[in-house]
């Protein structure tokens, strides 16, 4: 039985990719490794707990000895483990090098440790910074604007090293803006639904015109999917959508589908050091196989409706999360 440690694995793209692999591979062992902090919820994978091919640790990633042990019985371990939030980045950008640097790091050595066939780490498109034309490739330099994805491109060049120096089979795969069921309600998409469920309005950082390059979640895991199995060791693999679009058009799509006026719409303050637009090349994956498949009207729809028809699940969060949201609100007030 071929046994995948997960770590991140309770969040919002690792338990679609728990639910992702157990159903296609249903002869894989998945053990999900998850500190289970703010972002990580255990409801998340309520629908495969009793599948005997699957398990759970709660644990941190940079905790050696939780790490080893789970590494030992392991034939590959894929690090979906970050702390992911630009905006909690500006704040406190310390706890992200702790995570997504200091994090891979405890990973990489168990991998190495226990010779591992794979290495799989996830990251972002964020890592290559904003681009006014095209699209960025695989080889193109890292430009990193925000502590978060400085710290997730730090993480990325110690996979390389330890790729390098040591032989490691490594992989690693940047995903572009990911949408759909059960994302944590910071983030665009399930913040505006849920606010305007409530009849709040939604904040649009500045003009509202910065682009992103929008991936439904299961075409995320689908790709991580493919570079798990075919990718080469050693190399990156960009995993995008193909559409791209204004974060304002995002926010007039939501408003449409929900009955809504642009009267809800909030601009505030644009986010410090906040890139314009991403765009990111798929070229090198589609020779694997890979294929957006999933139509992005079709998922956006799909996913309001989620959020509408599960409003249990995020408005537990949304509670725990207003502390948060008021301490935000205070810190960029203190610096105008």
């Amino acid at each position: 039985m071929y046994t995948l440690v997960v770590t991140g694995g309770a969040g919002f793209i690792g338990s679609n990719f728990v639910r992702y692999i157990l159903s296609k591979y249903p002869d894989y062992r998945v053990h999900v490794l998850d500190s289970l902090t703010y972002a990580g919820n255990l409801e998340n994978l309520e629908d495969v707990s009793s599948n005997p091919n699957f398990a759970f640790t709660k644990g941190d990633i940079r905790d050696a000895k939780v790490v080893g042990e789970l590494a030992t019985h392991a034939d590959a371990i894929i690090n979906f483990a970050a702390e992911s939030h630009v905006d909690r980045s500006i704040v406190n950008p310390g706890e992200f090098i702790q995570t997504d640097v200091a994090g891979v790091y405890t990973l990489l050595e168990a991998a190495r440790s226990n010779k591992h066939n794979r290495f799989l780490h996830i990251s972002t498109d964020e890592v290559y910074g904003t681009i006014a034309e095209g699209s960025y490739r695989e080889g193109d330099p890292l430009e990193p604007n925000s502590p978060y994805s400085a710290s997730k491109a730090g993480g990325e060049l110690l996979v390389r090293a330890f790729n390098v120096t040591y032989g490691l089979n490594t992989i690693v795969t940047r995903g572009s803006n990911t949408f759909g069921p059960y994302q944590y309600p910071e983030k665009l998409i399930p913040l505006f639904v849920t606010n305007l469920i409530d009849g709040e309005k939604v904040p649009v950082y500045g003009d509202g015109l910065q682009v992103r390059d929008w991936l439904y979640v299961l075409d995320h895991c689908a790709g991580v999917d493919i570079a798990l199995h075919h990718g080469e060791p050693g190399n990156v693999y960009n995993v995008g959508g193909g559409n791209e679009r204004t974060n304002v058009d995002i926010t007039h799509r939501i408003l449409a589908q929900m009955n809504k006026s642009a009267d809800f719409i909030r601009h505030v303050e644009d986010r410090p050091g906040h890139d314009r637009r991403y765009s990111i090349s798929c070229d090198k994956l589609k020779k694997l196989g890979f294929q957006q498949t999933i139509n992005f009207d079709e998922r956006l729809h799909e996913t309001v409706a989620w959020y509408q028809e599960n409003q249990s699940w995020w408005r537990r969060i949304k509670e725990k999360q207003a502390e948060y949201q008021e301490f935000m609100k205070n810190w960029y007030a203190e610096r105008k």
